[in-house]
């Protein structure tokens, strides 16, 4: 394949020798100017060796490896990739009537760096995070339409938040293959409405899917206190768990409206519930103590890029520590971080600082992470973003 050759400085090979998916800028000789964004480029070591070929971007990571040979990117290749991702979600049997959403693509993690998929029923939401995969799209979108056994009938592409703004590429939110189908997907057997056209991400977190089924599980006759509830899918499940009540709050008037409409849809006319739209951290410093026995701390990314790290963690620790001083003696924290830049020790340590600066005993009762269909890519263990515990409080 006639791609453009970018060279590694001298040493600069040994993590793509791990299979390690990303090449940083420093670590290249020289890049020719004319070189455009997203172009599918080979990489070579400093004696000319091909490493393989990946998706060239402007920026601290200059390439996304797509393979480790020198095998051309087209058609056929989306096609195997996509085929291998959809073999794993099967054996997985994520695919049922009691649930149809899933994520089918999760970049790094299925071979893909740059490429998220999600399904909600027969939809595909597509989002692009690398110019290179943008430019993909259309061939991604026939490749997901064919795809034997998946069962999708409509693609849509929602990258306008999710491209880097350097590249200006003017993305537009759109279906770019097949015909619309249902907005409600199952989870587990409940139901929710899925705003893909408005809705933060893909439209909802199927990355909590294993966790709400936790939740579940400890809810049966508790007060439960769902913060940043968003589409309310903890609510939902602590509801079916046997909750005594049910207490959903988010900042955003829209994501209540629609927990409220997720909670009527799987329990009509229930009166456990009730939804907040408000600060989250004003609502935990106006909240009585012993409110609540169960409480729910899934906020969005703190720290999106390591700038923001020293910050996020002072919220983390902030956050909890409101709620390790308010839970009632006996009550269950689940708390979260879903920021990529925050480590599992990071977040650990900001979530003990919280329960020592309350004085309450803490115990750990699970240790969390994302999903089976979010799978972390062993050489790229960046791709582990999901940290959670349970904690028992006295």
């Amino acid at each position: 394949m006639n791609y453009p050759v970018l060279k590694l400085k001298r040493g600069k090979d040994e993590s793509l020798r791990r299979f390690h998916p990303w090449v940083f800028s420093g670590a290249l000789t020289h890049m020719p100017a004319d070189l455009e964004e997203g172009s599918v480029v080979r990489v070579v070591d400093s004696d000319g060796n091909t490493m393989g070929v990946g998706h060239f971007q402007i920026g601290s990571i200059a390439v996304r490896m797509l393979d480790f040979a020198d095998t051309e990117i087209n058609a056929a290749f989306y096609a195997s990739r996509l085929a291998q991702a959809w073999r794993l979600r099967e054996a997985l049997g994520l695919r049922r009537a009691d649930n149809t959403a899933f994520r089918l693509v999760h970049g790094e993690g299925d071979f893909l760096p740059g490429l998220v998929v999600d399904i909600y029923d027969t939809t595909a939401v597509v989002q692009a995070h690398s110019p290179g995969m943008h430019f993909a799209r259309q061939a991604i979108a026939d490749e997901l339409m064919r795809l034997p056994g998946a069962g999708i009938s409509a693609v849509y592409y929602k990258s306008e938040t999710t491209l880097p703004y350097k590249a200006r590429l003017d993305p537009q939110n759109d279906y770019i293959a097949g015909t619309p189908g249902d907005s409600v997907a199952v989870e587990n057997g409940l139901k929710f409405n899925i705003d893909w056209l408005r809705g933060q991400k893909t439209g909802f977190f199927v990355d909590q899917r294993d966790n709400r089924s936790l939740l579940q599980h400890y809810s049966r006759g508790r007060r439960v206190l769902n913060m940043f509830c968003y589409t309310g899918g903890f609510s939902v499940y602590a509801m079916r768990g046997g909750a005594e009540l049910v207490h959903s709050v988010d900042s955003s008037a829209k994501a209540v409206s629609l927990t409220e409409a997720n909670v009527e849809l799987n329990f009509p006319g229930d009166s456990r519930h009730e939804a907040f739209a408000t600060d989250a951290f004003k609502f935990l410093d106006a909240m009585e103590r012993d409110a609540y026995d169960l409480i729910v701390l899934d906020p969005p990314a703190f720290a999106k890029h390591r700038s923001a790290l020293r910050n996020a963690l002072r919220g983390y620790q902030r956050l909890n520590a409101a709620a390790f001083s308010r839970i009632a003696s006996g009550g269950i924290l689940f708390t979260f971080s879903c920021s990529q830049a925050v480590t599992k020790e990071q977040f650990r340590l900001a979530v003990f600082s919280a329960a020592a600066q309350t004085g309450r005993r803490v115990r750990i009762l699970h240790q969390l992470t994302q999903p089976a269909d979010h799978p972390v890519n062993i050489y790229h263990p960046e791709g582990e973003y999901l940290k959670g515990l349970i904690l028992y409080v006295e």
